[in-house]
């Protein structure tokens, strides 16, 4: 090899750093609002069996036309998701979905199934029913590497809102980035809405959180460096340094070893016999599931599935923390003292006392800001937040009392 072609290779990763800093966040005004719910799906009369794949695809097909314009999904596991466009502020976004989610419930119940608000499948075993190659090679490389059941249950058993927001002005990204990531835990702790997996209580509030924490750190983990200045070269720098999961070959092809993707960018190892081009980069950003993940706009994914009486003020709250910039001040003063509590809020939610104080305080924050139609919302989840109750205690109450498959059936039906 020339010290020419070597030299040209040693660039490959800085000047895909580059492209990802120069791509991940957009500079514009905040506002937009998407949402995406996922439910578990359950058979009413029998919450064990697990709708197969060719089953809910053909209820989705007769799906009338939702209101809110939601594309309907399917999950690894099962889990049905709506993914809301992007709606001219949170208030418009919650009401869109919530037309849609009373759409399709209802259209599931009439045909016995109740699609339920769980951050964690509580009763079944993990389970992938979608056949598609992607999952079937991400299955296979959670397998090789070490993390089967946790890979195995985050794709087939975990369930979560997720909020995309703009990134906003260039100015702003990183104190917006930095309170994206600061508000994680105490968000985590009054969503928490997971206390079973699998058939058994895990001891953890969140047990879709803990999945998560269980999984590769350098994929899963939060994405904020160690000063946060800069949001873009942060993920540059994360992506270049995750392994790199699949190759498309053009079949999705596991990997089996730790390769990362700075590695195989500049050749020293090389995958498939080549070189990445820039396919291959979109593609491995696409295997990349931090807690705020920059798409763009902000993706945020560490919110438990929670009912429908409580996901429009969780909503509400943290998009009115990230855009209100009075209550954004209020909410970075809060949760300073807990912005690094991932794990604490996952295990003990509002239990831990400086959770429950960030979440009171937060909470009442966003609460002076809610229109006509939350104020009801608000105030409840301000009363169970002050009371340190996360949406998962109802549920393990209900339990408790009647056993999985019963509280199951109680929510399937509600829900419906």
């Amino acid at each position: 090899m020339t010290t020419a072609a070597a030299r040209d290779m040693e660039c490959a990763s800085g000047r895909a750093a580059a492209a990802i800093a120069a791509n991940c966040l957009h500079d514009g005004p905040i506002g937009k609002v998407g949402l995406e719910i996922e439910a578990h799906c359950f058979d009413i009369t029998d919450p064990m069996r697990r709708p197969g794949w060719d089953e809910l695809s053909d209820i989705i097909a007769t799906v009338p036309t939702l209101p809110g314009g939601s594309a309907i999904t399917v999950e690894p596991g099962g889990a049905v998701e709506l993914s809301g466009p992007p709606a001219d502020g949170v208030a418009d976004a919650i009401t869109a979905m919530a037309a849609d989610r009373t759409v399709l419930t209802h259209h599931f119940a009439a045909r016995g199934l109740g699609l339920v608000l769980l951050g964690a499948d509580p009763l079944r075993p993990a389970q992938r029913i979608n056949p598609g190659a992607r999952y079937q090679a991400m299955e296979s490389f959670f397998t090789a590497t070490g993390t089967a059941a946790a890979g195995a249950a985050m794709m087939t058993s975990t369930a979560s809102v997720q909020i995309n927001i703009e990134a906003g002005p260039r100015a702003g990204w990183a104190d917006r980035v930095r309170l994206a990531h600061a508000l994680g835990p105490t968000m985590i702790a009054l969503s928490a809405n997971s206390p079973l997996l699998g058939g058994h209580f895990t001891g953890w509030r969140s047990s879709r959180q803990r999945v998560w924490g269980q999984l590769d750190s350098a994929r899963c983990g939060p994405v904020l460096g160690d000063s946060g200045d800069d949001p873009s070269a942060d993920w540059a720098r994360y992506a270049l340094h995750a392994p790199v999961m699949l190759v498309r070959t053009p079949d999705a092809v596991p990997m089996t070893e730790f390769v990362s993707y700075a590695d195989w960018a500049d050749g020293r190892v090389p995958l498939d016999a080549r070189l990445p081009g820039d396919e291959d980069l979109e593609y491995h950003l696409t295997t990349l599931f931090p807690p705020v993940r920059p798409r763009r706009w902000l993706e945020i994914r560490y919110l438990d599935s929670v009912p429908d009486s409580l996901w429009p003020a969780v909503v509400f709250t943290l998009v009115t923390l990230l855009d209100n910039p009075a209550a954004a001040e209020i909410a970075a003063s809060a949760t300073e003292s807990v912005a690094g509590e991932w794990d604490l809020a996952a295990r003990a939610g509002l239990a831990d006392p400086g959770l429950r104080a960030a979440a009171v305080t937060c909470v009442a924050a966003a609460a002076e800001h809610a229109p006509a139609e939350l104020a009801d919302a608000m105030a409840r989840l301000l009363a169970d937040v002050e009371a340190g109750r996360c949406p998962g205690d109802d549920f393990s109450d209900l339990v408790v009392e009647h056993g999985i498959p019963t509280a199951l059936t109680q929510l399937a039906r509600n829900d419906s």
